[in-house]
């Protein structure tokens, strides 16, 4: 969610932005030559400065984040902290790289040597699936972010909150750290309810993991940049494969469950993309202003084309109306690359129109890739962020991204809503103007 009007800023100007503390932090921190996070220091939500002056003139209060980083004051007495880590969800590029991050600056930063894995997401925080936690340090943690998936192992699907805050009162743990998506964040929302019900003080942090970068009041989450990264080789054999053909085709189906952020970038990215369709902008198939009729007048005027498509994408174009989840509580979308693939050849033979169809689905390729460059050093910066919220006693928080700064975002608002792509933003309105798609289709944007 990013404020775009000063309709949106008036709303956004009514959440609540506060962070929850466990307790007053009074013990000195033990790092030592840098430069501490003044705790009267906010980041604004907004940047734009009418919204500024709006707000202003209204005497409204300016909504802003409290920053991420290190605190002069913890919490949590290093000497006594037993730190826990959990990785939720679908696999993601970088989880490795997180992991890795979090147990060396806990170990070395803090001095922290009590650090414990649960496996296979919330589940090894269930007794009753007898998986024990593992212990990790950085010799265990050394060469991890070489290899894609996490060596924890993940799951989806919720487990007994009251259950899993039991396994962390035994087990002495009083950090945890939840490596996840929406469904990971609402999990570990509702174990940092619990806690404070029980007034125990534990603090539980979250690191947004989801690769089709759609977490609210964030605007990048880490292995989405690897995401588009290890799309290009496929997009370009799709190209490869749709030139060397009479009317060739190449179709790709990149993820994308709500958001279409992996499919715009990857557009952008690899120029030789034709069409690119994304949750955010419905679409028709028949019909003179549908899809199929312009990939017609495409392969007649250059022979080929290339078309990446996210996974929710075109959803209201299936009869089906019944509605089923997945363990995480997500809607299970039907296969729109696969129905895409059979209209398309259903309408181009009864058009009597020569065509060879290549499809792609690097899906699964791509989220068990290791994170790469920037993506990479990113990962390590969202996990020291994580370390020094919990030691300081910060609870019940995600590491966030904002105005090229880490914040802390209120578990609440970060899973409020997904982000989505602005159909008459700048990112989509480059899509159009490097695919030159609308010069044979622009579906209607409301």
């Amino acid at each position: 969610m990013i404020p775009e009007s000063i309709q949106d800023a008036e709303a956004t100007a009514a959440l609540d932005f506060t962070v929850e503390c466990v307790g007053k932090p009074d013990i000195p921190s033990p790092l030592d030559g840098i430069r501490f996070v003044d705790e009267a220091e906010r980041i604004s939500v907004f940047s734009d400065v009418r919204i500024l002056q709006s707000q202003a003139a209204a005497g409204r209060p300016l909504p802003a984040f409290e920053p991420a980083g290190p605190r002069e004051r913890l919490f949590h007495d290093p000497a006594w902290t037993r730190a826990g880590i959990v990785t939720c969800g679908g696999l993601c590029p970088g989880i490795n790289d997180v992991i890795r991050a979090l147990v060396n600056t806990l170990w070395y930063s803090y001095g922290v040597q009590s650090i414990l894995g649960f496996q296979y997401g919330f589940r090894g925080l269930i007794p009753a699936h007898g998986l024990k936690p593992v212990p990790l340090d950085p010799d265990v943690v050394d060469q991890i972010h070489e290899n894609g998936g996490s060596i924890l192992g993940s799951s989806r699907g919720p487990q007994d909150t009251e259950g899993m805050v039991r396994t962390l009162e035994r087990l002495g743990i009083n950090c945890l750290f939840g490596i996840g998506g929406d469904g990971t964040l609402r999990g570990i929302r509702d174990m940092a309810r619990c806690v404070q019900e029980k007034k125990r003080p534990i603090s539980i942090v979250g690191i947004p993991k989801t690769i089709d970068n759609d977490i609210s009041f964030t605007d990048r989450t880490f292995g989405f940049e690897t995401a588009v990264y290890a799309a290009a080789p496929v997009i370009s054999c799709a190209h490869d494969e749709a030139k060397g053909a009479y009317n060739g085709i190449g179709l790709i189906r990149l993820m994308g469950r709500d958001s279409g952020f992996i499919a715009a970038a990857a557009t952008l990215a690899n120029s030789v993309v034709n069409f690119c369709m994304v949750p955010e902008v419905p679409f028709e198939l028949a019909g003179p202003r549908g899809f199929l009729r312009a990939l017609e007048q495409r392969l007649i005027k250059k022979h080929h084309a290339v078309i990446v498509v996210a996974e929710g994408a075109g959803q209201q174009l299936f009869s089906d109306e019944s509605e089923q989840r997945d363990a995480s509580g997500n809607v299970l979308h039907h296969d729109i690359g696969l129905f895409l693939r059979r209209k398309i050849e259903e309408y181009l033979t009864a058009e009597r129109v020569e065509h060879h169809v290549k499809y792609f689905d690097p899906s699964y390729q791509v989220r068990s890739v290791p994170a790469r460059g920037t993506d990479a050093i990113f990962c390590l910066h969202l996990a020291e962020n994580a370390v020094h919220a919990a030691m300081a006693g910060r609870t019940n928080v995600v590491i966030g991204h904002w105005h090229e700064r880490f914040t802390h975002v209120p578990i609440e608002l970060a899973v409020r809503q997904r982000r989505k792509i602005n159909p008459r933003g700048q990112l989509w309105q480059s899509v159009l103007a490097v695919n030159r798609q609308s010069e044979y289709w622009r579906p209607a944007v409301d």
